[in-house]
């Protein structure tokens, strides 16, 4: 496979600021687009509410290392006017937007996996809720008026889990993470109807099972020692890197024929087997598979077949 080539294109990166949203940025970046990669972490006005310690500069810091041209910005995606005022800078400096990745989450923080609607924490879920949902409705309403000005814009929708395998409700992520997810899909295929006429396309992405700075720490390794906890949970060895994710966006991409996905959700695994990239020790990891013919394979099925 080719490198791919996204010279001349812009992106939008909504929710870079750590995870797979940090790594698509870079790849992008590192394709040649000109990225835009936003998040609420910051060295000049602190942490978010997700209390992490990742900031959006040092996104910036790797689109730069990487040689790539972009600028990290301190956005709240669910504040209206500053999406309007990104959206306008975006315009002003470069008169186009060829490629929004809608990443903003962090709602897992308000999860309580396990417990039934009735149970969970209210305004947690609301919360939740908002994150998953509004920052994605808001960020779009503004940015595609700017994407559909050429033909070929592209919406990537970053959720978790197939169209497959969310058919069945997902009891033991809890009520609201289900519904953020199936929102999630439900816009793709809105976005992807709305913007068919203008020669565009909404894809959905999904990662497996992600190396995420937060998933190392909760399992207590790094990514140099992460097979250390494969002791503890065995399944954890068909994990992947955020850069396989970023580079299964970044491949999708620069695709011409993007448009066969679109209204679809599509595994960063499932894009490693049509562009042919690899994760960073070159394997090939395809999550959503392994889960349900290896993992789980006693679960009752979905009407698909899925767990």
């Amino acid at each position: 496979m080719s490198a791919p080539d996204l010279t001349g294109k812009v992106a939008l990166v909504a929710g870079a600021t750590r995870g797979a949203g940090r790594a698509i940025a870079v790849e992008l970046a590192r394709a040649g687009a000109v990225v835009y990669a936003t998040g609420r972490s910051s060295r000049v006005d602190g942490r978010s509410e997700i209390d992490r310690p990742e900031t959006i500069e040092e996104t910036g810091e790797l689109i730069t290392a990487a040689g790539g041209d972009g600028v990290a910005l301190r956005v709240d995606h669910l504040d209206p006017d500053q999406v309007r005022a990104l959206v306008e800078r975006i315009d002003a400096e470069h008169g186009r937007l060829d490629i929004l990745v809608n990443d903003i989450f962090g709602g897992d923080r308000y999860a309580q996996f396990g417990t039934t609607l009735w149970e969970h924490d209210l305004d947690g879920g609301l919360r939740m809720l908002r994150m998953g949902i509004d920052t994605h409705v808001i960020t779009s309403h503004f940015a595609l008026p700017l994407l559909i000005r050429r033909p070929g814009g592209l919406v990537v929708e970053m959720t978790d889990g197939t169209a497959e395998y969310n058919v069945a409700y997902r009891h033991q992520v809890g009520f609201y993470y289900d519904l953020v997810k199936a929102a999630v899909q439900r816009m793709t295929t809105a976005q992807a109807y709305e913007m068919a006429p203008h020669g565009g396309a909404a894809v959905a992405v999904t990662p497996g099972w992600l190396r995420s700075e937060n998933m190392l720490d909760a399992f207590g390794v790094t990514e140099d020692n992460w097979r250390d906890a494969l002791d503890r949970v065995p399944h954890f060895a068909i994990s992947e890197t955020p850069t396989f994710v970023g580079r299964a966006v970044t491949a999708l991409a620069a695709d011409p024929d993007v448009g066969e996905f679109s209204g679809g959700v599509v595994s960063s695994g499932q894009l490693a087997q049509r562009y042919g990239f690899t994760d960073v020790d070159g394997s090939r990891p395809d999550c959503w598979r392994y889960l349900v013919e290896v993992q789980d394979p006693d679960l009752p099925a979905n009407t698909d077949g899925y767990r």
